[in-house]
């Protein structure tokens, strides 16, 4: 392969949390090329947005939670499904002007399609998607032309997040054929493939394997002669991380079914049809270094046939002799220096020979012995912040080794099954970035394992491990009054709730609008830590609370502050039950400045009594009243802490309009609005008597 004939085809795909990033490629009968790609993990338009509350893959205009279907040179093919005017290419940049259709586009609405598989019977391009889901259901979808899978406003064949609400989908989009819940303790759906008509018995035809990475089971799904599909496991038993992807190939003038697995280091497993499978053999030695002459003893017994025969166990020590016993023990003695490897085979009674295994033996060579020094086994990881991994190793032949005879590999263990994050990289000091949790789930079943091995000159290897953990941080989110709604990355909570974060974590909160337990109204109005309703929050180092506080609608003014004193650059809108500030020489609210920053309220006021107010204000610097439209006070200049009043006649009961403008431009800030009548005395103007605008 020559790497100067590269020639990209499509770049600049967005991956923004550095998961769900890529899925699969293939090419289809047409001739044309097929590519799956995820979400992304978090939205690129809004980081905060992750997992559930990610909604990237709805937008048409990015190639993100798409199949992709391009030409062999990168073109669009004739019959792609998005080729009007209000279409353009993505190719290069990875998306188009909002709104439009990304012309490479195949199908939509996907969340991770992990593996696709094409059915080589069928008469045209016929392939299965195979969608790792959020939390509740693994789903396979049939590729078609246009289709929108419904990712994330559905998950499997229900509403995101939902077991209950189920069944036929809204208009426009596509349910799958075939979705498993994870309570079946199957987590993830990974590698597919259609069995070839023929290379196995006929009951096997028409038949689709797919994997699942967490429970280590291959399924079959056979149609059902109703309609519909019946899953029935096919192989089980592979272990965790396991089947990743899966093929067909050639095998003794048939074909067998390949996957490959993370087991062992990395490994390509091979299962083959048979009247009499094939036994599999394990070994183990001990002790596996030491001076010569060297005793070792050697043990099969993890070995099996899977009909249950006796074996015979073929040894081979490495040196040249070789040996068959009928046990599984043996013993050996190595008497001249050296690296030997070790091999077994295990044969069944039909004369069925099993895969060589190996384990290496130095007579002579002590392996090395390396020490993880950083990080400690009390240190913990935080969001976003690098990592540095520094190790040692001595070695009796070879005494301190450098750096590069080192090499580290850093995985990502989540709830019983891992990902690969750093691949091996060698030196003594190594560093990373540490990884956000794949979702708000994860924080309290995730964290890195650490492995260091050293090679001495001779080949001998010591491997060892450490298992960092993230800081985990208790974050509470309240509301006042208790018991209202938030949301969380995607996920409702009641306040208050208390979530496990980890340090660094960006956790999106929102208070919408709502009704409390007695039907009334309830509107935002502000977030202890001074956010508008919806913002993201950088997990401390330490435990929080963040409280949103809401106000019954129909009490207070609707409040728009700017980042400005000329009332643009909109910042938060909020409801405020009154208007008696005094923010000294501070900002008013999280993302606006101490200073040149303004404020306008609006909304109706409602008088207590048919008769003459007046109406006063308080402000530092500039502030204009309108109410019913008439301009009260005009004092829009910059001034240090003073009032001003005008007077107008209001009837009792009815709602008049009432706008508020400030700005403040340096120094102290300071804005309020009070009134008074014959029968009022002076008061700031209370929430019940405020209402925002209709």
């Amino acid at each position: 392969m020559d790497p100067s004939t590269e020639r990209v085809l499509i770049d600049e795909i967005p991956s923004p949390a550095g998961n769900h990033n890529a899925g699969d490629l293939r090419f289809g009968r047409d001739g044309h090329l097929y590519v799956t790609v995820g979400d992304g993990g978090c939205d690129y338009a809004d980081l905060g947005s992750c997992a559930g509350a990610n909604d990237a893959a709805r937008d048409t205009h990015v190639l993100i939670g798409k199949v992709l279907r391009v030409t062999r040179d990168g073109g669009i093919p004739a019959d792609n499904p998005h080729r009007g005017s209000d279409s353009a290419r993505c190719s290069t940049r990875g998306r188009t002007t909002p709104g439009r259709h990304c012309q490479e586009t195949f199908a939509s609405g996907l969340r991770n399609p992990f593996r696709f598989a094409f059915d080589p019977d069928a008469a045209g391009t016929r392939f299965f998607v195979n969608d790792v889901g959020q939390n509740l259901w693994e789903e396979i979808n049939l590729g078609r032309s246009g289709a929108d899978y419904g990712w994330n406003l559905r998950e499997g064949r229900c509403a995101n997040g939902s077991t209950s609400d189920c069944g036929s989908p809204p208009a426009g989009l596509t349910n799958p054929i075939h979705v498993y819940g994870r309570d079946t303790g199957c987590r993830s759906i990974t590698g597919g493939a259609f069995i070839p008509d023929g290379v196995w018995p006929s009951e096997f035809d028409d038949d689709y394997l797919f994997a699942d990475y967490v429970c280590g089971t291959i399924f079959s799904l056979r149609p059902a002669a109703g309609g519909g599909w019946t899953r029935t496991p096919f192989v089980t038993g592979l272990g965790a991380s396991s089947a990743v992807h899966m093929a067909f190939g050639p095998y003794g003038g048939t074909q067998a079914l390949y996957y490959t697995t993370y087991a062992g280091g990395g490994e390509v497993r091979r299962i083959a049809h048979t009247r009499n499978r094939p036994p599999v053999a394990a070994v183990s030695a001990s002790p596996r270094s030491g001076a010569p002459p060297l005793d070792v003893e050697f043990d099969a017994g993890g070995s099996r046939d899977p009909e249950g025969g006796r074996l015979t166990y073929l040894w081979s020590f490495g040196d040249g002799v070789t040996r068959q016993t009928t046990s599984a023990q043996t013993s050996y003695t190595y008497g001249i220096a050296g690296s030997f490897t070790a091999a077994l085979r295990v044969r069944d009674p039909r004369g069925a020979v099993s895969d060589a295994v190996t384990v290496q033996i130095e007579a002579g060579n002590t392996p090395p012995s390396p020490a993880i020094t950083s990080p400690s086994r009390s240190d913990r990881f935080r969001v976003g912040r690098t990592v540095t991994l520094r190790g040692t190793a001595t070695d009796a032949e070879d005494g301190r080794l450098a750096g590069d005879r080192l090499s580290w590999t850093v995985t990502l263990h989540h709830a019983g099954h891992t990902h690969p994050f750093v691949p091996a990289t060698a030196g003594d000091v190594v560093t990373f970035t540490a990884p956000a949790p794949e979702d708000l789930a994860a924080t309290k079943n995730s964290f890195l394992r650490l492995r260091l091995t050293a090679t001495d000159s001779a080949g001998s290897s010591t491997a060892i491990v450490r298992d960092l953990l993230p800081r985990r941080v208790d974050v509470t989110l309240a509301t006042q009054p208790p018991g209202l709604r938030l949301a969380v990355n995607g996920t409702a909570v009641t306040g208050p709730a208390r979530l496990v974060s980890w340090a660094g974590y960006r956790l999106n909160v929102g208070a919408p609008a709502q009704t409390d337990a007695a039907g009334r109204g309830m509107a935002f109005s502000r977030w202890s830590d001074g956010g508008p309703a919806t913002h993201a929050i950088t997990t401390p180092a330490a435990a929080a609370t963040y409280t949103a506080v809401f106000v019954r609608v129909g009490t207070g003014l609707r409040a728009e502050y700017f980042d400005s004193r000329d009332f643009t650059a909109s910042a938060l809108t909020r409801i405020d039950p009154t208007v008696g500030f005094d923010w000294g020489t501070g900002s008013p609210a999280w993302g606006i400045g101490a200073d040149t920053f303004s404020v306008r309220w609006t909304g109706r006021v409602r008088p207590r009594y048919s008769e003459t107010y007046r109406f006063t204000t308080t402000s530092d610097d500039g502030v204009r009243l309108w109410v019913n439209g008439r301009l009260i006070v005009g004092d829009y200049s910059d001034h240090a802490r003073r009032e001003r009043s005008g007077t107008i006649t209001l009837r009792a009961g009815l709602r008049y309009d009432l706008r508020l403008d400030y700005y403040e431009n340096g120094g102290r800030a300071v804005a309020g609005l009070a009134w008074s009548s014959p029968s009022q005395s002076r008061q700031t103007i209370p929430a019940h008597r405020l209402s925002p605008p209709p």
